[in-house]
């Protein structure tokens, strides 16, 4: 069955013809799974995007915004108040809340940046085990439209409303099977793209060292150095990317 709006005789039709009550419907039923060739074939593509550097500068917004979206979930969750989030086109981003400067909520928070494309990837792979490939690409569209709320800037806005467009028209206007092909890419690729941007994180301290980025922070707040967070964010990655990977493929 595919998402949203049977095939409409025109587009005003279609649009007088759908109610909420059919969305909803679509977004709970449970999709067939596809063939195992587009499992694997967008398995490949995903990591062919992380590891080649023209695609990787285009996802490594995405990335940028799981990381982001990260941080603020888990202020959210420790009862930090979350005051705004700004995505630049360098692909960095900063996301600021108050609260204690110290503590495990503040650890977590800062923490939580790096392993949170490969934990939403791992996420995804458990929904699309189960089928629910459409509640996937509607379950993103909604953090993406709450994420939307607390962006302070022009760029980060661009950023956020461009991938929400895009995971809407698959959605919306595609087959399954296209639907299914884009979800286990989009889910690939952030399974896969948490471990380079530890390497390049360890790269930059290397090259430019700076008080401000994650593991340094994390070294300020526990004591440890933060040459070790970083090898204990790209252990966490490599862990959860190897678990996503049994799943999908091997298990």
């Amino acid at each position: 069955m595919r998402c949203g709006r049977a095939r409409p005789q025109s587009t005003q039709g279609a649009a007088m013809g759908t109610t909420f009550g059919d969305v909803w419907q679509e977004v709970l039923t449970v999709q067939p799974e596809p063939e195992r060739w587009i499992v694997v074939g967008a398995a490949v593509v995903a990591l062919l995007a992380v590891v080649l550097g023209p695609t990787w500068r285009v996802g490594r917004n995405v990335v940028t915004i799981a990381h982001e979206g990260g941080h603020a979930l888990v202020a959210l969750l420790s009862g930090r108040q979350l005051t705004g989030i700004r995505l630049h086109s360098d692909t960095s981003g900063v996301t600021v809340s108050r609260g204690r400067p110290t503590g495990p909520g503040m650890m977590l928070t800062v923490f939580a940046g790096y392993v949170a494309p490969s934990v939403v990837g791992l996420l995804g792979i458990l929904m699309l085990m189960a089928d629910r490939i459409t509640a996937l690409l509607w379950l993103s569209i909604l953090l993406l439209a709450l994420m939307l709320v607390m962006i302070r800037n022009v760029y980060g806005v661009i950023s956020v409303v461009a991938t929400g467009a895009v995971v809407f028209g698959v959605s919306w206007y595609t087959e399954p099977e296209v639907q299914a092909a884009f979800a286990y890419l989009f889910i690939w690729f952030l399974l896969f793209a948490g471990v380079r941007p530890v390497l390049e994180l360890q790269s930059q301290r290397v090259r430019n060292p700076s008080p401000h980025s994650d593991a340094d922070q994390l070294a300020r707040l526990t004591g440890l150095p933060g040459t070790l967070w970083v090898v204990i964010f790209a252990l966490v990655n490599l862990g959860v990317t190897g678990l996503g990977v049994w799943l999908l493929l091997l298990r």
